[in-house]
């Protein structure tokens, strides 16, 4: 389990933050002070806040970069089996396996209904004019049981 450390602290001081905020409203509620209820609506964002950031910090993962390759945006993800990553123009063939592979290594795999998701690194390409076809470029199969990632030809 990464944890992201500065979260983390963050987490921890908005966590004593919010047990010094709740005694103090339970002190503004005895003595009937007029902000007692703001004091509520202080504390409990406070604690919202805290339980975020420790929340976020466990779950955190940074991106995996790979040698040589170029950050692509995915423009289809069905959400199972399948996503598309477009590729740049002027994208040196030789950054296309990389870039794929750096694509399907950055996939989550919650909420997939498969454990093999294939990834496309295409580019469109005009073949006439006012026609388009996409070029797929390279494929990657990711293994989302045991984070593998796969390069097809």
């Amino acid at each position: 389990m990464r944890a992201d450390p500065l979260l983390l602290t963050a987490g921890e001081w908005l966590g004593v933050a919010s047990a010094a905020l709740l005694l103090l409203t339970l002190v503004a509620f005895v003595v009937r002070w007029g902000i007692r209820f703001r004091l509520v609506g202080v504390t409990s964002f406070t604690v919202l806040l805290s339980l975020s950031c420790l929340a976020f910090a466990v779950s955190y993962a940074p991106r995996q970069l790979v040698e040589g390759a170029v950050s692509v945006p995915v423009v289809f993800d069905n959400g199972t089996d399948l996503v598309i990553a477009a590729a740049p123009a002027d994208l040196d063939p030789a950054a296309f396996g990389p870039s794929v592979q750096q694509v399907a290594l950055n996939l989550r795999g919650s909420g997939r209904g498969t454990q093999l998701v294939e990834v496309r690194l295409r580019r469109v390409e005009a073949t006439a004019p006012g026609t388009d076809t996409p070029v797929v470029l390279a494929t990657a199969i990711r293994n989302l049981a045991d984070g593998s990632v796969s390069l097809q030809g």
